[in-house]
């Protein structure tokens, strides 16, 4: 075959091909007219060198294992020079995961030291949360902690509960006192346990969808919703993007702008619900909870 074909076969490029040419890893025939021909086992040999690579490995690195398979093996994995390959691979990772394990904690450790530096701030900024009844979500998109786009103007059928917070804090680190003395600061943390351990009862009273949302960075939200296993995404805000949007209230203390806790019920893209103030975070989620089945059993309600 040519290497158009090979390419083609192989889900791979020509300049791909002709890089593992130049490494002796797939060699075709020279024809009579100059052109170059592969024989159908190079099929396999670019699926090992292919498959091999995207282990880790690096191309000269799959060698053995090609020379294996154009020696006539059927399982490449079994010769002496494929299993001490593998171990060689094995041992650089660990030795990678271990250097970017020692960043992220230092990085860790130095923010954590940042905000050790925010002393206590001043008065709440946005518009009265009751107003937004009836506003229309913008489209604002985000990632959540899971991964997945949030577009806040398009969340889909039925209603989505969103509870705005603060911040949380981690374990073995104090939050700042700066920021322990900001109005609604404390409690997050048993507030989105409570979310996490009653979202069934939630979903079944008619929460199509849960979510959290900060004005925190997505490290310290994915720190907590691995600790805490929710079931459902935190969104992080640092941009204070919804707030601009909504002019949802925030409190500032010192170079640390934070949200006022709230929460908002989103039904066909609009504000249908505001709680707040919420004095006490962590029984909060049980009103919401009661909000939602008397708003369900309504006649006319918005099905979930």
């Amino acid at each position: 075959m040519r290497v158009g074909e090979l390419a083609r076969r192989t889900g791979t490029t020509v300049r791909a091909l002709r890089y593992y040419e130049s490494a002796g890893l797939v060699v075709p025939r020279r024809l009579g007219n100059g052109y170059r021909e592969y024989d159908a086992i190079a099929v396999r040999l670019v699926a090992q060198i292919r498959e091999l690579m995207a282990l880790g490995l690096t191309v000269e690195e799959t060698r053995p294992f090609v020379e294996s398979i154009a020696g006539g093996a059927d399982d490449a994995d079994v010769c002496a020079a494929a299993v001490a390959t593998y171990r060689s691979t094995i041992t650089g990772l660990q030795e990678r995961i271990g250097k970017l394990t020692a960043q992220r904690d230092a990085l860790d450790a130095r923010l954590d030291a940042a905000a050790t530096q925010v002393v206590p701030g001043s008065a709440a900024v946005g518009t009265d949360p009751a107003t937004l009844v009836g506003t229309r979500l913008p489209p604002l998109f985000f990632y959540g902690t899971d991964g997945r786009p949030v577009d806040l103007g398009a969340l889909g059928d039925g209603r989505t509960v969103i509870f705005v917070y603060p911040l949380t804090g981690r374990p073995g680190v104090d939050l700042p006192n700066g920021l322990l003395e900001v109005h609604g600061a404390r409690g997050s943390t048993e507030q989105a346990a409570w979310f996490r351990d009653h979202h069934a009862e939630l979903r079944a009273a008619g929460a199509a969808r849960v979510y959290g949302l900060s004005a925190q960075s997505t490290g310290y939200q994915r720190e907590l919703a691995h600790r805490l296993r929710l079931p459902y995404p935190l969104i992080p805000d640092p941009r204070l993007t919804l707030a601009d949007a909504l002019r949802l209230p925030t409190r500032t203390a010192s170079d640390m702008t934070l949200y006022e806790r709230l929460t908002l019920i989103i039904a066909d893209g609009a504000v249908e619900h505001v709680f707040h103030p919420i004095p006490d975070p962590a029984s909060h989620p049980l009103h919401v909870m009661r909000w939602l089945t008397k708003r369900r059993q309504a006649p006319g309600s918005v099905a979930a």
